[in-house]
């Protein structure tokens, strides 16, 4: 049937010509559908004996129809679909018409399906819809369009990072501005951003160069497996490529720990009181810098204030002391007595410091040799220093203790004879006051037996007020008297009255 309506409107267009054709066109095409002239064209848009075919239309219009059929793009919004092309888009008003007719800035964009949000906000209709932003050529060729774009980000911005990272520029940008990329998460990359990497600049590592003639800033590629890939190996790969078995992220003169790093790869292994040492003591400057260590003294100040420099021991502190501390000394007796002073009896036992260091310094130098240079005196002004030449004590007492008396009392005028060989010096020559204070006395003292011992006859046998035990009593026991020689005769010479009790 519409074949025969088809060739009946041919022939009648035949027969009455121009006329015929003014009578069923309603007017002029607009200019963008004037090639479609000519009632031979109708039927290019038209279906014959019904309305206008938006299939006829998106026949023609492409670009459009495949938008509807991916449901996507302002003709496939709730606003637009379903809906006669020609309610919006009529024709036969002239070739000046407008079919495409809208007001821009009253233009909801969002029913494109792109939101116009950020820094794009403030865009008008001609920064974007550009012909410079269309890649298909189909498209490109027309006069006026708002089709051809897409929604990726470097259709419209150049990629600067050249087709190495993602064309979704919203995983790391917004769209605000592109600097900084705020939606950047370092902690997302195969690299993640530890203790000093956190504030380091970017451009340390992400350096800008030339790549295909313009500036390119390399985010891919980078090796990050060892420190040394960005790091120069100042040890010059002694201690190897982990830098992390010493130091940390915080920072390299952060290290985790002496007992981390063997020490016995450099030229001074660590031992005893070392290996606790903080490495800053030591390694004052950058840790590649030599630090001297052949002598004590290159490290530790010499408490000794150089009283050893003239001797060989100062080159190493070791023959004193251990790596233990130097607290304690291994300074053996033998040793000593190799210098000017033999240690013998209880100066064997003595601690070093008693003698050394009587003050806040130690002293090894000139301390003396006299037995007065440490000791002191308690017998000064009171023993005739005929007794003890140089003031030597030794003269008297032994190394051993000063209890131990060696005193040759024959050299007085007083030699000791029996129990008096077996007494104390206190007993004689130290009395009591009334003080009760313990006093010495040597000088002057009585021979006479009075002086020490109590006369428990009552000076019956006193001579000239001298009462002389001797003549009766032994030294060794004063109970045992001189019965052989003891004479009744003598003492009735002398006119004393004897009671005699056996």
């Amino acid at each position: 049937m519409n074949i025969i309506r088809h060739i009946f409107t041919l022939f009648i267009i035949f027969l009455f010509g121009n006329v015929c054709i003014a009578q069923i066109s309603p007017g002029d095409l607009s200019n963008v559908h004037h090639h479609l002239e000519g009632i031979s064209n109708c039927t290019k848009c038209h279906t014959l004996g019904e309305k206008l075919s938006n299939d006829k239309c998106l026949s023609c219009h492409k670009e459009i129809k495949d938008r509807i059929t991916q449901n996507k793009g302002y003709h496939s919004s709730l606003e637009v679909k379903g809906k006669e092309c020609a309610s919006c888009h009529s024709d036969h008003h002239g070739k000046e018409f407008k079919i495409i007719k809208f007001d821009e800035k009253k233009f909801n964009h969002n029913l494109t399906g792109f939101f116009l949000t950020g820094a794009h906000s403030n865009k008008i209709c001609k920064d974007c819809h550009n012909n410079k932003f269309i890649t298909n050529k189909e498209i490109k060729s027309k006069k006026l369009t708002y089709l051809g774009l897409n929604n990726i980000c470097t259709t419209c911005h150049t990629d600067y990072h050249q087709n190495t990272l993602s064309t979704n520029c919203n995983n790391c940008h917004d769209n605000i501005k592109f600097k900084p990329a705020s939606k950047f998460n370092h902690t997302t990359a195969k690299y993640k951003l530890e203790g000093k990497h956190k504030s380091v600049d970017c451009l340390k590592c992400h350096k800008i160069e030339t790549k295909n003639g313009v500036k390119f800033q390399k985010f891919t590629g980078l090796q990050f497996k060892s420190c040394v890939n960005c790091h120069t190996d100042v040890h010059k790969n002694k201690f190897g490529d982990n830098c992390l078995q010493c130091h940390t992220n915080e920072s390299f003169t952060t290290l985790k720990g002496n007992n981390n790093f063997d020490h016995s790869k450099t030229k001074y292994k660590l031992e005893e009181k070392h290996l606790n040492v903080n490495c800053n003591l030591c390694h004052k400057a950058k840790y590649t810098a030599p630090v001297p260590h052949e002598k004590c003294t290159d490290c530790h100040k010499d408490n000794h204030n150089g009283q050893f420099t003239k001797e060989s021991i100062l080159t190493d502190c070791s023959l004193c002391h251990n790596l233990s501390g130097f607290i304690n000394s291994i300074y053996t007796i033998d040793q000593h007595n190799k210098s000017t002073f033999t240690l013998q009896g209880a100066h064997v036992a003595t601690p070093c410091i008693d003698c050394h260091k009587k003050t806040i310094k130690w002293e090894f130098r000139n301390i003396g040799k006299k037995c007065i240079d440490c000791h002191k005196n308690i017998h000064e002004n009171i023993i005739n220093k005929k007794y003890y030449p140089e003031d030597n004590c030794l003269s008297c007492h032994t190394n051993n203790k000063w209890s131990e008396v060696a005193f040759d009392h024959s050299k007085t005028n007083f030699n000791l004879l029996g129990a008096h060989k077996s007494q104390t010096c206190r007993k004689c020559h130290f009395t009591e006051n009334k003080e009760g204070l313990k006093q010495q006395k040597f000088e002057n003292l009585s021979y006479l037996c009075t002086n020490c011992h109590t006369d428990k006859h009552y000076k019956q046998f006193e001579k000239d007020g001298i009462n002389d035990y001797t003549r009766c009593h032994e030294y060794d026991n004063w109970k045992e008297s001189k019965g052989a020689t003891f004479e009744h005769w003598y003492a009735k010479r002398l006119g004393l009255l004897i009671i005699y009790q056996k």
